[in-house]
Order: C-alpha cells, then sequence, then structure tokens
C-alpha cells in the first residue's frame, strides 16, 4: 500500500523553457517599438452598480504610447465628464459611481487605442453593463391542492436579472428542501413532484433567488400544497352524501411514465463549443420514473460525461463539433416507458489556429503575419492597420493582403506598424494585435553572464541564450575555452538560442559559450553546468495497522547531493499534519504518539530541494475493538426458543469475526452473565435455545481480531414456564471412604438447569451382581450421601435422579462403585532377583491374588538396600530405597547399584488405601567394578633429580585393587609436552620416590588405581625439581576457590612464591574451543571478581603469574547462578535480618557455653571409650583436608552442594564421587517403570537405622539427604 511519487524537474524546465520562448520575442523596452496591449477588460464586463467602473487598458513601448477611448463607435472625450478620469501613465478609465454617478449611464462598448510614432493598438470591444437583481413581481398564489399520487410542478419564474440568479428552495427556517428521485428541481428552477405523497403537505414552499454579482437574495412568496389522500376524501364525501348514495373515491392508481419536461417527443438544442451541455428530462409517474440517457448511433463521451440531479440531468463538460447528435432520454417504471430525443448541435465562436505573431524585421527583409481562425460557421477575417481598416489606411509599397495572409517585401523604417486581425461569425470575434518593426541592431545578449545552471542528473539541462538583433542573429554553443561547436543527437537547438541536454550526467557539467551573429555584430556569453545527484528516499515509509491508543512510526530516510539542502514534509490526507504535540517529527521518522480513530489515512514524507522534490507515502490503519452491538430486541417467543436481533457498531477498521450472546438468569443468579452461544460476524439475528423457569435477558459482544468489544445493554427480560427436570446430575461417583461405607456424590444441577421450584435428588444404590432392590432415599440442597455398614471394596450400581414440584427428570443412567478399600492381607511371593552387571539387577516377584489386594491395585513397591560392601567391612546408616512399579507388573530394574556390594529386598503389594506386608528379604550381590580415581596424590620432598609420591587408597574401590599406574612427563617452557614414561605400582604402596629425573623440570603426573575389571579415573598433578641443593622457595598458585552469582564470579587462590608477583585470570566457557579470556590482576592481591559473566553457565578458570616462566594453576569449573525473573531485594542487607542474625548468633554462643561446661563435667561416655578403643580404620575422624565426618558418618552424605573443585592446601588431588542416577530405571516418589520394565523415573530414598559398610557408597544424594547427615 505504499504509494510513491516523484515531482520530476523536467516539468519545471519545460515551463521554463516556454517562457524563455515567449521572452525571446520580445523586444528590449530601450529600443524603438510600436504599442502593445498587456491589460484589458473582459469583453462583457458586468459591472457593480454601487461602486466605481474600473476599465482597464495597460500597454507598452517605445517612446510610451499615449492612450484614447471610443464609446459605442464615437470618440470619448473623458475631459468633459467630471466624473471619468484616466490612471497616469495608463489607459485605464475610472467612472466615479460612489460620488453621484449612475452606473446606467456608462452602458456602452468601449474600445481603448494606445498609440506611439510606430503605429497604434486597440482593446476588443468591452461592452460595459450594470448588474441587475429586480424584486419578483407581486402575484397572488393560490394553494394548490393535489390528489395522492399525482404530479405537481411548482413554478418559480424568478426575475430576469443579470447575470442570471441561481435557483433554490427552502422553507420558512430556511432550510433547503430535500430533493430525491420523486422530487427535485429543474433547470429552469421550478420544482417538480413525479407523484405527491401526503408528506408534501406543506405551506411555506419558498424560491430564492441568489445574485451573486450583488450578493443579494431575492425571496418569492410562500406555495401552499395539500394534499388530500384517499382515506380523507372518501371520509369527506361520506359526510356530504346520504346512507342511499353511493360514494367512494378510488385509491391511489400507479400510472406509467409521463414527460413534465421537455414537452413532446423531440425538442432542439444548440451549444457553443467549449461551455457545458446540460440536457434535462424529468417525467411523472407511479411509481417514481427512472430516467437513463443514451446516444444514439454512438457512446456517451468517457471523462466528460456526468450525471446529475438523480440521473435526470446529463452533464457533457467541453463539447465540440464530434458531440453534436440525437441524446434520448428513457423514463421507465413497473408499467411502461417514455422517451424524449433532444437534437444536439455544437456550435462555435471563432477560436485561432495561427494568431498573428509580433514581427521584427531589419531594412529590406520581408515577413508575414499569418491570421488563422476557425469557427462554425467559418469566421470571416479582416485586417486593420493602426486599427483603421487596412482598405482606407495609408499605403504601404512593401506590404500585400492575401485572404489571412499579409506578405512583407523590402520592408524600411517606415513600415513600422500595428496590424490588427478580427476573425469573427455569428457567435463572437476574435481580435488579435501583431506589430511590425524595422529596426537595424547588432547582436545582444540578455542572459546574465557567467549564470549557474544546477540540474540533477538524468534530468534535461536548458542553458538559456535569450538574445535580440535585427536581423535576427545565428546561435552557435561551444563548451570550454577552447571547445569546438556543439553538434550532433547529444544536443537540441531551439530557435529561442536554449540549448538542451536532455539527458543531463556527470560529464556534462562545465562551462558553455553562446555565440550570436549577425552582419551589424557578435556577442558571446558564458554559463556554468553543473550536475546533482537526485535525491532519493532509501527507506520509504510503509503500511501500518496499529491498534487504537498504541505507537506508530513512520520513517523517511534519504539520500541527497551534499551540496544540496534538502527540507523534508509530512502531509496528511495531502494536507500539513493537525497540529497536536501527539505528532513528532524526527530527523528521518514521523511518530505518533496515543493514536486516535482521527489519525487514520494516508501518510506522505515530501523532500523538497531547489532542484528536486521526491515524496511517498503510505497508509496508516487504525484498529480497535468493535463498538458494542444496539438496538437488541427480542421476538418469536415460545417455551423453549426466542429469536434475538441486533444492530452491529463500528467495527473499527478490523471485521467483526463473530458475535457472543450472554444470558443473566434474574431469578436464580441475578448478576451473573454465562456463555449462551456464538454466531459468525455475518449474521445479527439467532434462534436461542431457554430452558424452563429462567427470567431470560441477553447481550451480544462482538469479536474481532483485535478482541472483544463492551457488552452491549441488556435486552428486555424474558421469563420462561417451569417444568419438570430435563437432565439428572453429572459426575456420579460411589468410592468408599472407610472399609465398611459407600460414598455417593454426584455435581448439583445449577438454577437454570433445575426447571421449577422445590429441586431435590433421589438417590439410589445396590450391590452389583447380587439380586438386591434397589435402595433409594430423596435429599435437597446436597451433593453426597453416605452409605453405611458396606461390606469391603464391593461394586455396587449407583444413580441419583433430579425432580421438582413438576415431576422427576427421564430416568438416569448407572454408574459402578466400590465400597471402601482395606489394606492388603498377602505379600508377594516367589521373589527372584537376575543380577545383570555390577550396577543393575532385575527382580521377578509372583503377583497377589486380586481378593487378597482388598481394594484398586496400585502396583507393586520393592525396597533395597545395601547391607555392605564386600572389599570393606565399615559400617554406616542404611538408606533404603524405594522403587514403585504401576499396575499389575511381576518384575522391575533396580538401578544405580553399587559394585561389590550385598543387598537385602522385598516387595509390597499397593492399593489405595496403603501397602501390604513384605515379602521375605532377599539377599543379592553386585560383581566388582572399576575403581573411583585415588583420594588424593601429593608430590614432596623435591631435589635435584626426585620427587616423593603419597597417595590415598580409592573412596570407592568397587572391588580388589590389583594395582597403580603412575604416568609422568616432562614440561617445558611453552607448555610442550615431553615423553610419557608409565609405572606399575603394586597395590599395597601408597608411597614412591621417583629418582634420576632432570633438575629444574617441570613434570606432569597422572595416576589411577586397576581392579581385575579395569582401569578407574585418574587424577593429575604438577611438581617441580630443584636446581640447586638449597630448598627453594618455586612459586606455585593452588586452592583456587570460587564464588558464583548470577553475573559475576568472585576468584581466589593462594600464591607461594617469590614476592611481588603480577597476577593475571583466563577464563572461558566449560567444554567450548575458544580461546582464554585474560583479566590482569591489579597489584599482588589474591583475589579477582570476574564480571559480564552469562547467567546459568559453567565456566573454567585458572590464575597464572607474569614472568615466571609462564606459571598457571590447574583449572577449576564454576557455575554462575540462574537468571532471576526480578530484581530481588539483598535480605543480608535489611535491618530486621541483621537484627535477627545477631539474635541468633547469640543464642547459639550460650548455648555452645553450656554444652562445654556439661561436657567437662561428664567425661567421655562408655560407647564413646569403646568406640576409642575399637576404632575401625575407615571410620575416621573429621579431618581438616577432607571434610568427612566420624561416627557412623557416610561420606557421601556430606559432600559439597557448592560446584566446583577445590584443591586442599596439603595439595592433596580428591575427584568428587560420582553422581549415578536412577533417571533410566525406576520409579521413588515421582517416577516409575514402562509397561515392558522401563525405568522413566527417579528413586528416592528411606532412611533406617540398620548396620551397614560405610563410606563405600555412590549413589548421589539428594540435598534433602544431604542435609539430613548433618542433623
Amino acid at each position: 500500500m505504499t504509494k510513491k511519487m516523484s515531482i520530476s524537474t523536467s516539468k519545471t524546465s519545460l515551463v521554463l523553457f516556454l517562457c524563455q520562448i515567449i521572452s525571446a520575442l520580445d523586444v528590449p523596452l530601450d529600443l524603438s517599438q510600436p504599442p502593445t496591449i498587456t491589460q484589458q477588460s473582459p469583453k462583457d464586463y458586468i459591472v457593480d452598480p454601487r461602486e466605481n467602473i474600473v476599465i482597464q487598458c495597460e500597454a507598452k513601448g517605445k517612446p510610451p504610447p499615449s492612450f484614447s477611448w471610443t464609446r459605442n463607435g464615437t470618440h470619448f472625450d473623458i475631459d468633459k465628464d467630471a466624473q471619468v478620469t484616466m490612471k497616469p501613465n495608463s489607459g485605464t478609465l475610472v467612472i466615479n459611481i460612489m460620488n453621484g454617478g449612475k452606473a446606467e449611464a456608462y452602458e456602452g462598448v468601449y474600445q481603448c487605442t494606445a498609440r506611439n510614432e510606430r503605429g497604434a493598438a486597440i482593446s476588443n470591444n468591452i461592452v460595459v453593463r450594470p448588474s441587475r437583481s429586480p424584486l419578483w413581481t407581486k402575484e397572488k398564489l393560490e394553494p394548490n391542492h393535489v390528489r395522492e399520487g399525482d404530479s405537481l410542478v411548482l413554478h418559480c419564474r424568478p426575475p430576469v436579472g443579470l447575470p442570471p440568479p441561481i435557483i433554490f428552495w427552502m422553507d420558512n427556517a430556511f432550510q433547503r428542501l430535500p430533493q430525491s428521485e420523486r422530487v427535485s428541481q429543474g433547470l429552469n428552477g421550478d420544482l417538480y413532484f413525479s407523484n405527491v405523497q401526503p408528506e408534501d403537505t406543506r405551506e411555506d414552499y419558498i424560491c430564492y433567488a441568489r445574485f451573486n454579482h450583488t450578493q443579494t437574495i431575492q425571496q418569492k412568496q410562500p406555495i401552499s400544497v395539500k394534499v388530500f389522500s384517499m382515506d380523507s376524501l372518501n371520509d369527506t364525501i361520506a359526510a356530504n352524501l346520504s346512507d342511499t348514495d353511493i360514494f367512494g373515491a378510488k385509491p391511489v392508481t400507479e400510472r406509467q411514465p409521463v414527460l413534465l419536461t421537455p414537452t413532446g417527443s423531440t425538442s432542439t438544442k444548440v451549444e457553443l463549443r467549449g461551455n457545458v451541455l446540460l440536457l434535462e428530462c424529468i417525467a411523472a409517474g407511479l411509481p417514481t420514473p427512472v430516467i437513463r440517457w443514451i446516444k444514439e448511433g454512438g457512446e456517451l463521451p468517457a471523462n466528460r460525461t456526468f450525471f446529475e440531479n438523480f440521473k435526470k440531468t446529463l452533464k457533457i463538460i467541453d463539447v465540440s463539433e464530434a458531440d453534436s447528435g440525437n441524446y434520448k432520454c428513457i423514463a421507465r417504471n413497473a408499467l411502461g416507458s417514455v422517451h424524449h430525443v433532444i437534437s444536439v448541435t455544437v456550435k462555435a465562436a471563432p477560436y485561432w489556429i495561427t494568431a498573428p505573431r509580433n514581427l521584427v524585421l531589419s531594412p529590406g527583409e520581408d515577413g508575414t503575419l499569418i491570421c488563422r481562425a476557425n469557427g462554425n460557421p467559418k469566421p470571416s477575417i479582416s485586417w486593420l492597420a493602426n486599427g483603421v481598416p487596412i482598405a482606407i489606411a495609408p499605403e504601404d509599397p512593401s506590404r500585400k493582403v492575401d485572404g489571412d495572409t499579409i506578405i512583407f517585401s523590402h520592408v524600411q523604417e517606415r513600415s513600422s506598424a500595428v496590424y490588427q486581425c478580427n476573425a469573427s461569425n455569428e457567435y463572437g470575434y476574435l481580435l488579435a494585435n501583431a506589430f511590425v518593426n524595422v529596426l537595424a541592431e547588432p547582436p545582444r545578449i540578455l542572459t546574465p553572464a557567467n549564470k549557474l545552471y544546477q540540474v540533477i542528473a538524468d534530468s534535461p539541462a536548458l542553458l538559456d541564450c535569450a538574445y535580440f538583433g535585427s536581423p535576427k542573429p545565428e546561435i552557435e554553443w561551444f563548451k570550454g575555452v577552447k571547445g569546438s561547436i556543439l553538434r550532433g543527437n547529444e544536443y537540441v537547438f531551439h530557435d529561442n538560442g536554449t540549448l538542451e541536454i536532455p539527458v543531463a550526467q556527470k560529464n556534462n557539467a562545465g562551462t558553455y559559450t553562446c555565440v550570436a551573429r549577425n552582419e551589424l555584430g557578435k556577442i558571446q556569453n558564458e554559463v556554468q553546468l553543473e550536475i546533482k545527484d537526485p535525491t532519493m528516499i532509501i527507506k520509504q515509509p510503509e503500511y501500518k495497522v496499529i491498534q487504537r491508543y498504541g505507537q506508530v512510526s513512520f520513517e523517511c530516510i534519504i539520500k541527497h547531493d551534499s551540496t544540496l539542502l534538502p527540507t523534508v514534509t509530512w502531509l496528511k490526507d495531502n494536507d500539513e499534519l493537525p497540529d497536536d504535540e501527539r505528532f513528532l517529527v524526527g530527523k528521518d521518522n514521523l511518530t505518533i504518539m496515543n493514536v486516535t480513530d482521527k489519525d487514520d489515512g494516508t501518510y506522505t514524507c515530501i523532500v523538497n530541494t531547489t532542484l528536486d522534490s521526491v515524496s511517498a507515502s503510505a497508509v496508516l490503519t487504525v484498529v480497535a475493538r468493535p463498538n458494542p452491538p444496539f438496538d437488541l430486541e427480542l421476538t418469536g417467543q415460545l417455551e423453549r426458543s426466542i429469536d434475538l436481533s441486533w444492530l452491529p457498531g463500528d467495527e473499527n477498521n478490523s471485521p467483526i469475526t463473530s458475535f457472543v450472546i450472554e444470558f443473566e438468569d434474574a431469578l436464580h443468579e441475578p448478576g451473573v452473565w454465562r456463555y449462551q452461544t456464538e454466531v459468525p460476524g455475518s449474521q445479527t439475528t439467532a434462534q436461542l435455545k431457554l430452558s424452563p423457569y429462567v427470567n431470560y435477558a441477553f447481550r451480544v459482544i462482538a469479536v474481532n481480531r483485535i478482541g472483544r468489544s463492551q457488552p452491549s445493554e441488556p435486552s428486555e427480560q424474558y421469563l420462561t414456564k417451569s417444568a419438570s427436570p430435563d437432565e439428572n446430575p453429572a459426575n456420579v461417583q460411589g468410592i468408599g471412604s472407610e472399609p465398611d461405607n459407600l460414598v455417593i456424590t454426584w455435581e448439583p444441577l445449577k438454577g437454570f438447569q433445575s426447571n421449577g421450584p422445590g429441586l431435590q435428588y433421589k438417590v439410589s444404590w445396590r450391590q452389583k451382581d447380587v439380586d438386591d432392590e434397589w435402595t433409594s432415599v430423596i435429599v435437597a440442597n446436597v451433593s453426597k450421601y453416605i452409605v453405611s455398614g458396606t461390606p469391603t471394596f464391593v461394586p455396587y450400581e449407583v444413580k441419583v435422579q433430579a425432580l421438582n414440584d413438576l415431576g422427576y427428570a427421564p430416568e438416569p443412567s448407572e454408574v459402578i462403585g466400590h465400597s471402601g478399600e482395606d489394606l492388603p492381607m498377602v505379600a508377594p511371593g516367589n521373589v527372584q532377583v537376575h543380577v545383570i552387571n555390577s550396577t543393575l539387577a532385575k527382580v521377578h516377584w509372583d503377583p497377589v491374588p486380586l481378593k487378597s489386594v482388598r481394594g484398586h491395585l496400585q502396583g507393586y513397591k520393592v525396597y533395597y538396600w545395601k547391607v555392605q560392601s564386600l572389599s570393606r567391612r565399615s559400617r554406616r546408616h542404611v538408606e533404603k530405597k524405594i522403587l514403585t512399579f504401576r499396575g499389575n507388573k511381576t518384575f522391575g530394574m533396580l538401578p544405580g547399584l553399587e559394585p561389590y556390594s550385598s543387598y537385602k529386598l522385598n516387595v509390597r503389594v499397593v492399593n489405595g488405601k496403603g501397602e501390604g506386608p513384605a515379602s521375605p528379604d532377599k539377599v543379592f550381590k553386585t560383581p566388582e567394578g572399576v575403581p573411583s580415581s585415588p583420594s588424593f596424590l601429593k608430590i614432596t620432598n623435591p631435589t635435584l633429580d626426585s620427587l616423593t609420591l603419597e597417595w590415598g587408597s580409592p573412596t570407592h574401590p568397587n572391588g580388589v585393587l590389583t594395582s597403580y599406574t603412575l604416568k609422568f612427563q616432562p614440561i617445558n617452557n611453552t607448555h610442550e609436552l615431553g615423553p610419557l614414561v608409565e609405572i606399575r605400582i603394586p597395590a599395597n604402596e601408597s608411597s614412591l620416590i621417583l629418582k634420576n629425573l632432570n633438575y629444574s623440570t617441570r613434570y606432569k603426573f597422572y595416576f589411577n588405581a586397576q581392579t581385575s575389571v579395569g582401569s578407574g579415573s585418574q587424577i593429575t598433578e604438577e611438581a617441580v625439581t630443584i636446581m640447586d641443593e638449597v630448598q627453594p622457595l618455586y612459586p606455585r598458585i593452588r586452592n583456587i576457590t570460587t564464588a558464583a552469582a548470577e553475573t559475576y564470579a568472585n576468584i581466589s587462590w593462594e600464591y607461594e612464591g617469590p614476592d611481588h608477583a603480577n597476577f593475571y585470570v583466563e577464563y572461558g566457557v566449560a567444554g567450548s574451543k575458544e580461546d582464554w579470556k585474560k583479566e590482569i590482576v591489579n597489584g599482588s592481591r589474591s583475589f579477582f571478581v570476574l564480571k559480564g559473566l552469562t547467567p546459568g553457565t559453567a565456566y573454567k578458570v585458572r590464575v597464572g603469574a607474569e614472568g615466571l616462566s609462564g606459571f598457571r594453576s590447574s583449572e577449576d569449573v564454576f557455575e554462575t547462578g540462574p537468571a532471576m525473573a526480578s530484581r530481588q531485594v539483598d535480605i543480608a542487607t535489611q535491618g530486621w535480618f541483621i537484627g535477627l542474625m545477631c539474635a541468633v548468633a547469640l543464642l547459639i554462643l550460650i548455648l555452645l557455653i553450656v554444652c562445654f561446661i556439661r561436657r567437662n563435667k561428664g567425661g567421655k561416655y562408655p560407647v564413646k571409650e569403646k568406640e576409642d578403643a575399637h576404632a575401625d580404620p575407615e571410620i575416621q575422624p573429621m579431618k581438616e583436608d577432607d571434610g568427612t565426618f566420624g561416627e557412623y558418618s557416610d561420606a557421601e552424605d556430606h559432600k559439597p552442594l557448592k560446584k566446583g573443585s577445590r584443591t586442599p592446601s596439603d595439595r592433596t588431588v580428591k575427584k568428587e564421587d560420582s553422581d549415578d542416577s536412577l533417571v533410566d530405571y525406576g520409579e521413588g516418589v515421582n517416577g516409575q517403570f514402562n509397561e515392558d520394565g522401563s525405568f522413566i523415573g527417579q528413586y528416592s530414598g528411606k532412611k533406617e537405622k540398620e548396620p551397614a559398610e560405610g563410606n563405600e557408597s555412590s549413589e548421589a544424594p539428594s540435598p534433602v539427604n544431604a542435609m539430613n547427615s548433618f542433623v
């Protein structure tokens, strides 16, 4: 819908070019020349009789001309009339009417003559007439009594004025009388009624005549019209006749058309060429006739034909001789037709074919004056010389008259004169002055020197060289100072001296020289041409659809020549923007704030420079939710249905897609509106189904793409009669809440569903498959009934029937329910376990008989727990795990088991009441697996050629360790790795001294453990041998810790080495191959804040020291917090929180003091002494380096919750326990198996205090379990 318009510079150039042609014919005013009339009054000059009469006559010439006037063909001596003056240096007459003169005394035909020594020019014959606006003649107007259906013409007959008045009909209140196909005004001003109706009766039909010239309005006496209807006419006749008379007016009868104007079947019309042709046909008839126009033997002219006055008037503008012919109007109604043929003849007043033009000749030259005109009839041509008919004018041997041409030969200076050509016929005349001026003048160039022309590229360039000379000079153009004469198709040379470059390009820019020469001399002039880049709109405004009260912006980005200054103007619907602060005009856009409906329209961006103009437009459509429907009406009222109709509101530029109908039940739910139905947007009526005993009111909501309208005003209310219920309660259920009852529930009927007063429910039940009778009870105002004393979990048939004071609803359908459940009585039998691998087992069992389930079978639960690790004998708190298998399953998978461990399990059946008894515990063992990484690796005692390695056994050996594998390799200063050396170490070793190493060399070590199944994961460490026997303080960075927030992280570390180290922090996204990002740490601080991180992203980080052989720490990984939906208040900065924390800290301090005092008084407990005496080597007190607890502590229960690694201060490297997941196997609280036994949920744990091995568990603890371990 974007429209683009470009205002080309070629039109402007063409106008300039035409002006140049005209000016080239003008003789410079400093040279002798005959007079030329430059201004005169119109031929038919109607003046206001109340104002002075000004008859214009202006002329130019050298020497300046003198003026004289004739009136009615005789000399008009203005000196003898004190009321008449002539303006100085002008021929314009001023007749003073306002000081006592009368305009009628100066009526006549005036002609002005302008004369100097070289000739005389004359004006047209100016007919001066004062305007007239006479009053209506007094007349007695009789009232018009008309029978209904008859035709009527009210005559206006305005007074004859000058010019003719404009006619219109009004009433006493100055309101225009309404017109239609039945009633209309004719071209003569009369008011025509094709047929009258009773509503046409009135006493103030007034015809007004407006005389525009004098700004007066004349009024005719009011005309009275009385229309008698058939009913009133019959009443009048009946009142004046006896009962025995036969009377009665005929009813209104339909009549075929009859023409009121024009009369007869044919008429003629003469119109002049160029005028407007108006043809009229007005017909009477009942029904009102319709008018149609045709042209016999041809078509009505396209683009010039218009129909007015309800097609009763045919209007053809700018008629020509080709429009002559027969025009037929046809009036038709249901009873017939009538036609009239108007024969149109187009005549023509004289019009120019070739008007004579001024002729400038040098002595001895030849020339011609040509005067050619046409008209209908053909005009006659006559010549005058200096205002005198040429036949009686002084002889001139150099001229010869040949009809419409005067031929001049070997003219001399005395041949100068002004010639008049008169072309006339019976419809008018044409008069033209043309002089012959004999001069001998060398060339002169009238265009200013060095004139600058600026043209847009690819547009025509017109370089002016206006000249004069006698004889006529020859013109030549050159480009540049020493350029050759311009020729060829690239240029166009005009007679007025203008050089045209049709398509100017950048290479056409430069200096152009115009040379004019004749036999009397030569002259030249230079002009400059610059070519500019065109102005373009590179981003146009686009069609926009915006909701009401929204904001919209139109772009208009332009590109223009750097030397031109553009101005951007915005228009709305081709007019200025509204003066409203909501319209914001920016550099390259228009923004409209808070858009309203009146902002709808076309917006145009116009870019103007001094050379060109471009524009682009776009349409803005403002849409909104529709206006609410109105005028709701209820019809067709029946007991169970009603018809609703409405009128739609404004759709606000977005079509209405549907109507939503809502109802209110004022009897049961006053003020609550509920959905009734929805109909398409093209529909404005709906038949609505009704329920008995409801007091209905309806409203309608219109919906379009934008949204829903406001509801309509409610309709009138409609109360339906009462009836028995049509439907019964829904969602009937029978479910026991206790083992000995049955609870029957249902969804009660709504008020409008009751169909009448006294709504109740009949509740019935009987035991299924038992030959019992129905037991029933009738209740009201409830939706539940409890049947007591039922057997446990027995099926029942249940039904609920609605009834009211008028009767029962239809027989309800029956539903099957059950009395209450009880706990299952029997445990699953024949439990078998099949171990699949070191972490997965499959368990089978026999199903429990359904009768023993005593309820709805929910499924089976498998409880399993680790008894001990086969590689260690430590004990720990037992964590039982539960997997639930839905439905009548007989097998399931146990995932996430620990290798080389002993397990127990049992199976229980589950119903809606709970779990049944457990099956006997089943013991099974898992085979060996690969071990976890060694618990730590320390490198100490560096010497020139040796390092001491110490390590801890794997936290989870998962079997019997067979050996350790150590691999190491040197690292040079460019961080390149050397050859790899591998050493196998017995499983019972915990340290090793590596000898024969290179001095002052960094080594990287890889260390892992093996079982018979394979190798476990490895840990790495780096160390450096020393340069001499003196213990060096070699640099190292360790114990990197991270504390991550949403978009930043605090990084801290420990440094050992020389002072004044310059640290840097490198980081990147974990797992990414992108280069590390580097941040320099100011000073020697051992912490840094990384900012600008992405929330919820894992990052890798390491710390290095500048100038220390590129020394860097090992990598650490951390994860930023998730993005918060909104900024939270930092609770740690709140005053109430700080006060609360201080109180809690004080309370804890008091408790600690009390405990310490009581402990010192009591000494050691016996159990504690026994534990100290018989300590299990695997149960260690809490150590500072690994953070584990003694006294039945589960190491994995105390794993840190924070992600990321931490290197201990003693350089021990620990690998976190693996997070084995049960996601792929079974169900805990929120997991389950599929039908094939595959696991689709996640298990959950339940702790019980049972003896178990400690520190071997590899399952991933939940956060809840991790917190429980601290209790």
